[in-house]
């Protein structure tokens, strides 16, 4: 299916759907800064489309072609709340969330933001602890900070990276240089501050930015994939946490070996594969999930 745009809180989001017009809609979020084209996304898609699924891809606001928007309290609270005001305007009543890695953390919060939307959650690839929350300040926010400090918002619309800098958000939507001008070097550095303060970790947040007692607030079924074993991204530990909060949520072991992660980034800096290429592993698990009463 092309892409289609949806304007959402002043940003335009590009989003697409795959399989049957009349399938459940689920909707997959990635990790990272990726795009919805990602390697191994619409893999994934596809094989829960040939289950009878309608899947809803979309690129993130600073992701892929969509529009830059900084503001909320993190950037997956931005996030959830965007994917909610998306829906509402698509006319979908109730969705299956499906996320890995950072879009574990995107629907987690999205299912705390807007419970009345989701029928059932299933997550992998989870970031939490002390590593791994520490690596993503580094990912996301510290080296914006430093820019901006130095070279201002000029010198942020240089910044490239694997997993998606605000260079490639301009080259893939040109409208995002004035958007990111607009905004200026205070507003940059003050949105980068505040979203600095999910990446600091804290004993009471198995998550990044998602505090303990706010997983009470998920009272849909959850499945969560388990972290491989050597998986310091995404701890067992983390996913076992998540488990723990999630009254009456399942725990199951990963469908691909417990070294997939590391192996699936081996063949992406070669450029022998993508990062989220054993996600596709995980179609029949979540469709059979899914089907469940």
């Amino acid at each position: 299916m092309p892409d289609r745009e949806a304007e959402i809180n002043g940003g335009v989001v590009v989003y697409e759907f795959v399989g049957p017009d009349d399938g459940e809609v689920v909707v997959i979020t990635p990790g990272g800064r990726f795009s919805k084209d990602v390697g191994g996304l619409h893999e994934l898609a596809g094989a829960l489309a040939e289950g009878g699924k309608r899947v809803l891809l979309w690129d993130r606001p600073n992701c892929g072609k969509s529009d830059v928007q900084l503001y909320g309290r993190s950037e997956s609270h931005m996030r959830a709340e965007t994917l909610g005001l998306l829906l509402r305007q698509l006319g979908v009543d109730h969705v299956l969330v499906a996320g890995g890695s950072g879009g574990a953390r995107d629907s987690i919060v999205f299912t705390m933001m807007w419970p009345g939307l989701v029928r059932k959650l299933a997550v992998w690839s989870i970031v939490g602890g002390t590593f791994s929350t520490m690596t993503l300040a580094g990912v996301y926010v510290l080296n914006e900070l430093r820019v901006v400090r130095s070279e201002g918002i000029e010198g942020v619309l240089k910044m490239s990276g694997p997993a998606g800098g605000w260079a490639d958000l301009v080259a893939a939507n040109p409208r995002n240089r004035e958007r990111l001008l607009d905004l200026g070097t205070d507003g940059f550095e003050r949105a980068m501050n505040r979203w600095l303060d999910a990446f600091v970790p804290k004993p009471n947040e198995p998550i990044p930015g998602v505090s303990d007692w706010e997983f009470e607030g998920i009272k849909v079924p959850t499945l969560i994939i388990r972290g491989g074993e050597r998986d310091f991204d995404h701890p067992k530990r983390t996913s076992m946490e998540v488990h723990s909060l999630i009254a009456g949520s399942r725990l199951i072991e990963p469908p691909w070996p417990e070294d997939a992660w590391e192996r699936a980034l081996e063949a992406s800096f070669a450029g022998t594969g993508n990062l989220f290429d054993p996600w596709v592993l995980a179609a029949p698990v979540l469709l059979d999930f899914f089907k469940e009463v």
